[in-house]
């Protein structure tokens, strides 16, 4: 649920308008939606390119898991493990068009470490994979939109941990 449905939401449950304070943050969120949007689509733009150099920097740094028996060893293994990073930064588009964290944490989060400790897959690995992603994106940003975008990142990394 982006803020402005979770203020809507909130307001509706108390039985009362929304409050200057709630108006002020519905008022920045629309005031930034452009820069949102020019964000998520510089990301979906640049998406091959950052899941590509990423996942070739993440093989590099761990050469196990393109080992036998590596969770990205072979064709297929690396393409599920591509297709992940693939998923996660689209889910970092998505929370930035929503100018909030939701769509990772109901999305992309709940359940994932259980998921992948049933594949045998280290949690780490993958968190490494987002923090390398993360890296890519924001060194072809300016730094106020590095920090932005860096943020759904950080949220990422640190919800696997």
């Amino acid at each position: 649920m982006s803020i402005l449905m979770k203020l809507i939401v909130n307001a509706d449950a108390e039985v009362r308008y929304l409050t200057l304070g709630e108006l002020e943050q519905i008022k920045q969120l629309c005031m930034n939606g452009d820069r949102r949007l020019r964000l998520a689509q510089s990301l979906t733009q640049n998406r091959e390119r950052i899941v590509k150099q990423s996942s070739l920097q993440l093989f590099q740094k761990r050469r196990d898991l393109v080992s036998p028996g590596g969770n990205a060893y072979g064709e297929e293994m690396t393409a599920t493990c591509l297709r992940d990073m693939d998923y996660y930064l689209r889910l970092i588009t998505y929370s930035v068009v929503a100018g909030d964290t939701t769509p990772i944490q109901q999305i992309g989060v709940i359940g994932v470490r259980q998921m992948y400790r049933s594949l045998g897959t280290p949690i780490e690995a993958v968190a490494e994979s987002v923090r390398g992603m993360k890296n890519l994106t924001t060194s072809i940003m300016s730094a106020e939109d590095a920090s932005e975008v860096g943020a759904y990142f950080d949220y990422l990394i640190d919800a696997m941990q």
